[in-house]
């Protein structure tokens, strides 16, 4: 994923004004990335990095707040950002979800001392300033996207001057609704198909309310999210149930201890107490990311998690960056938050939609990403292509056996899906479309080409050597699967052609005594970040090309101390890969700590983590995508400084878990 940060205003170079509507319409540098043509860095000049910002989220909806000023600046109405298609234009990033807040602040403007983190490695927010203090958080006891906002002076009499809220569209309709022995106002706004309800929770303040500042009125508030007006007395009485009548301040600590409550008690030794709060911040950015909407007609999200939550970039949900963070979840023992991101990928609909480009064959998971309804989204380039990533149907499948792995849950293949008992969608509609996706090579099989996992331009696709080692690795956790149910014959046919693909990939990537990146030759795939992964998922074991890649990988190091994940072959700094391609890519470091644990290399890997641990903690405990190594307008900021999406989930939070869960696995075998 990638992302700029606080993107000012621009003039676009001429040459490419005519680009002006899309940039103009809310389409982000993930679109930029794949673009072909020349993109000027000065299209996206940004300040330079301030701190992250902080999300908070209850699988409902999302708020994000700039720790500099403790400013709520955005206010989702659903945890994603697009909702569902543009009609009439397939290629378009989709219709937006709704965000109503602009800026939203406590107290006057010029207090002393502003800060924000999160309380106790949660995700409720605490605010403050030389004026007072407050809270804010999305409770997950409650089911909608509810906003609870405190804030407390340092004395009751003190007046809150120059409290108000900056809306992100205009009020096109104020309702006051009296329910539940207290007024709450009702606000629609312009070019936004939700309403917004406002509860005062708190004392009443010494000033009045008006419709231009219509929170100045309580202390306290809750501002939650409605489909429809329809809505407002069912879900006032959902939020008084759930408010059971605490204070505000008592609400923080309810949320928090019922956070503490779901939290699994790990089974690590934690390096260093910077460790242990990542893990436990990381956590619950995996419990944030997940959708909890519930499926209904024409939305089918439940269970997705979005790869990045919003920092002044869109979030949604990719089928890889969702295999890490559910493998996290499985591996920490979050069950039934697991269980619901696997059902996801058997329930999202519609998909298949590209069966032109994979041999005909239909298909239950993506072959990118999702928009925010669950319907297939293949992610394009400005030349109006789609992009086709087969790894997507083995991770989804590592998933699966991952799962089952690790819970005894025999009644989860015959659970019902969109097209079926799970185990039959499973072979039906991922195995068998993968297995006819595949080409000969020599005496074996490997995986067609596509744009695999960086997202290469579909007209640039190429045989990759992780979509083949993905298939190879899935296909290995779903071989025992068809015994459980009485399939002898897919097991058969699944063995054989397991076997068929492990050839393929030994004859076709490993050249010479090295592992290649792809089929063909070209300096930019040869050696990659992927091939760790590659390794360490043991589809490769021979010592001597684990160690040739080991000293290749000395060829990706950055100025910032560590690896960028290809080497870029853009010598052109007015396209956008050639910056993105030269920034240090922390997946790569997670997965070169892995195997230099697999190797005995325990020094190296810890100082690898340790860095990034204390880089996290050091920034609200939030992970990024990548350090910058290579300043610029695009990815500003000092020599590593966090930078890109973030914070990253399925490659940010899960990824640090998964590396600590096999860090102690490792440690205690050898």
């Amino acid at each position: 994923m990638t992302a700029s940060r606080s993107c000012a205003s621009f003039e676009l170079p001429e040459g490419v004004a005519q680009l002006r509507p899309i940039f103009e319409t809310g389409l982000t540098v993930r679109i930029i990335r794949s673009v072909v043509a020349p993109i000027f860095v000065g299209l996206l000049a940004c300040s330079p990095a301030d701190a992250s910002h902080l999300v908070t989220g209850n699988g409902f909806g999302f708020v994000v707040v700039t720790p500099e000023n403790g400013t709520i600046t955005k206010l989702y109405a659903h945890p994603y950002s697009f909702v569902r298609p543009e009609p009439g234009n397939p290629l378009s990033e989709g219709i937006e979800t709704a965000n109503f807040i602009k800026e939203l602040g406590w107290g006057g403007g010029t207090a002393a001392n502003p800060s924000a983190d999160y309380e106790d490695d949660s995700h409720a927010i605490h605010l403050r300033r030389s004026d007072g203090e407050g809270f804010c958080f999305m409770p997950f006891g409650l089911g909608h996207p509810a906003l609870i906002i405190s804030w407390e002076p340092p004395s009751a009499e003190t007046r809150l001057t120059g409290r108000s809220v900056k809306w992100s569209h205009p009020v096109s309709s104020e309702k006051v609704v009296p329910l539940l022995g207290t007024e709450m106002h009702l606000l629609g706004f312009e070019g936004i198909e939700e309403s917004l309800l406002l509860v005062p929770l708190g004392k009443a303040t010494n000033q009045l309310a008006s419709p231009q500042r219509p929170l100045v009125g309580s202390r306290a508030w809750a501002l939650i999210s409605l489909e429809s007006d329809s809505e407002v007395i069912e879900t006032a009485r959902d939020f008084d149930r759930w408010r059971a009548g605490l204070t505000p301040r008592a609400l923080v600590r309810w949320e928090i201890d019922e956070l503490e409550h779901w939290r699994i008690r790990p089974t690590v030794h934690f390096a260093s107490e910077n460790e242990r709060h990542l893990w436990r911040q990381s956590e619950v950015m995996l419990r944030i990311a997940q959708s909890r909407e519930p499926n209904r007609p024409g939305r089918y999200n439940n269970g997705m998690m979005v790869a990045s939550l919003p920092d002044g970039v869109w979030f949604t949900p990719w089928v890889r960056d969702m295999a890490w963070a559910t493998v996290a979840l499985t591996r920490m023992g979050h069950r039934s938050e697991a269980r619901a991101a696997l059902l996801a990928y058997f329930n999202a609909r519609p998909t298949g939609t590209m069966r032109a480009q994979t041999a005909g064959a239909d298909y239950q998971i993506s072959v990118v990403r999702y928009f925010g309804d669950g319907s297939e989204e293949p992610f394009f380039t400005q030349e109006g292509s789609t992009n086709i990533e087969f790894d997507d149907w083995g991770e989804a499948l590592w998933v699966l056996g991952e799962y089952l792995r690790q819970y005894d849950d025999p009644a989860l293949l015959t659970a019902s899906t969109y097209r079926g008992p799970l185990y039959e969608a499973a072979r039906d509609y991922i195995v068998w479309p993968l297995l006819a996706n595949t080409e000969a090579y020599k005496e074996g099989l490997i995986v067609a080409a596509d744009t695999s996992i960086w997202e290469e331009r579909q007209k640039d696709k190429k045989h990759f050597a992780f979509s083949t080692a993905a298939a190879i690795v899935g296909l290995r956790d779903f071989a025992d699967m068809p015994r459980h149910v009485g399939d002898e014959t897919a097991h058969a046919e699944v063995l054989k052609q397991l076997a068929e693909l492990e050839r393929g990939f030994n004859a076709a990537f490993i050249r010479g005594g090295k592992l290649r990146g792809t089929l063909e030759e070209g300096v930019k795939n040869d050696i990659g970040g992927a091939l760790l992964q590659i390794i360490n998922v043991g589809v490769v074991a021979d010592p001597a090309v684990i160690h040739d890649t080991l000293e290749r990988m000395e060829l990706l190091r950055v100025a910032s101390g560590g690896y960028r994940r290809v080497r870029s072959t853009y010598t052109d700094p007015a396209i956008f890969e050639y910056w993105y391609e030269r920034q240090e890519f922390l997946f790569v470091d997670f997965n070169l700590a892995e195997l230099y644990w697999r190797l005995g290399k325990n020094n190296e890997a810890d100082a690898i983590l340790k860095r990034i641990v204390d880089k996290a903690r050091a920034d609200h405990d939030l992970i990024p995508e990548m350090y910058v190594a290579a300043p610029c307008k695009l990815f500003p900021g000092q020599i590593g400084d966090p930078t890109g999406a973030l914070p990253m989930v399925g490659y940010g939070a899960g990824e640090f878990v998964l590396q600590i869960l096999e860090r102690e696995k490792l440690k205690a075998h050898s």
